[in-house]
């Protein structure tokens, strides 16, 4: 296993970031199907109103934002801020991980049907108990393996949210559990051979040609007397997760090149867990999910899935259309940090800001 830089500090903690969600689009224009990948494209063509994106960055800065970037169709429309810095990826990990893990899984290396008793996944005291050990690779993604031990990077919501040992069978019930995003890691380091952050860079920064971000700068956070499962905490700037979200919104493909199983693009953004069944809000494989013709969609105006994290980071895929929204947040600073509220304004001025809306 290659050695990695690790730290035992106290995590600044994981967003749930499920609440951040999309708003519907009607643009007048896109970019031209000739385009080369990630090129810029003015906002007109994109069918953005300039003045109303300068309203969205005059907005930004004021809550404490730090970098947007904007994509359609694979074509940059709009930056804004510091975009190459590599600020802390917070819960924008978890999509990151589930790429990978698509790719692994293509490749025949992982087994998402193992469970982690197979695998040899056990905890510090008190042990996992045979029927958490039951739960499989899959629930793990899924977040409701119904294993609720101690974790790594666990905020006091969440830990204040977790269920009691035993109170529930995994695929059950999603839990936003950082114990099961943590295992997959271990699950993934072991099974692999591989370090996570050195295979994202061969897997994927590099093929996509992600220009900031630095296998170096990521580590593990462990805390031991909580977990043996380190959180891996992913840096990456604004302009490469845009990167990664294109990736994904071309459906895995990049400049002609399949980087990720085009099968597993659909599977990962899926609903597999109920979130809130009333509002159709749920959870693929790492990844937060609004559902067609739910409550949430027609509340914000679209379906689609994304991922959010502490302070306000936000990856967003409106895949229907062909929209990246990215948004980050300097957490290594004192703040102010924006928060959920003020991303979800966010996100509804940027998609506000379209010709016709």
């Amino acid at each position: 296993m290659p050695l990695r830089r690790t730290t035992n500090a106290a995590p600044t903690g994981r967003s749930v970031g499920v609440a951040i969600l999309l708003a519907c689009i009607w643009c007048t224009a896109v970019p031209t199907a000739t385009a080369a990948i990630f090129d810029s494209v003015s906002p007109e063509d994109a069918g953005f109103w300039p003045e109303s994106l300068d309203e969205v960055a005059a907005y930004a800065d004021s809550i404490g934002y730090a970098a947007i970037v904007l994509a359609r169709d694979g074509q940059v429309l709009f930056e804004w801020g510091d975009v190459s810095s590599n600020y802390q990826c917070h819960s924008i990990r978890k999509p990151l991980m589930s790429a990978l893990y698509g790719i692994y899984v293509e490749k025949g290396v992982i087994d998402l049907d193992a469970t982690v008793g197979e695998l040899g996944i056990d905890d510090v005291p008190p042990k996992l108990t045979p029927d958490e050990k039951r739960a499989t690779v899959r629930h793990l993604l899924e977040a409701n393996s119904g294993v609720y031990h101690d974790a790594a990077a666990e905020t006091q919501e969440m830990e204040n949210a977790r269920p009691e040992r035993g109170s529930h069978e995994p695929g059950e019930h999603f839990y936003y559990n950082n114990w099961g995003f943590n295992a997959a890691g271990t699950i993934f380091r072991e099974v692999t051979g591989e370090d996570i952050f050195e295979a994202f860079e061969e897997e994927i920064a590099g093929p996509i040609g992600m220009k900031d971000f630095d296998d170096s700068e990521c580590e593990y956070n462990y805390e031991r007397e909580d977990s043996e499962h380190p959180a891996y905490r992913f840096r990456m700037s604004a302009t490469d997760i845009a990167r990664f979200g294109v990736l994904y919104q071309q459906e895995g493909e990049w400049s002609g090149r399949r980087v990720i199983p085009r099968d597993w693009v659909e599977e990962s953004t899926t609903t597999h867990a109920v979130v809130s069944a009333d509002a159709g809000v749920g959870y693929g494989y790492m990844w937060a999910t609004v559902e067609r013709d739910s409550k949430y969609q027609t509340m914000i105006g679209a379906a689609g899935y994304l991922h959010a994290g502490l302070g306000g980071h936000i990856l967003a895929v409106f895949p229907d259309e062909e929209l990246v929204v990215v948004a980050r947040v300097d957490t290594d600073g004192d703040g102010p940090h924006p928060g959920e509220r003020a991303s979800l304004k966010l996100v509804n001025m940027i998609l506000g800001a379209q010709v016709g809306e």
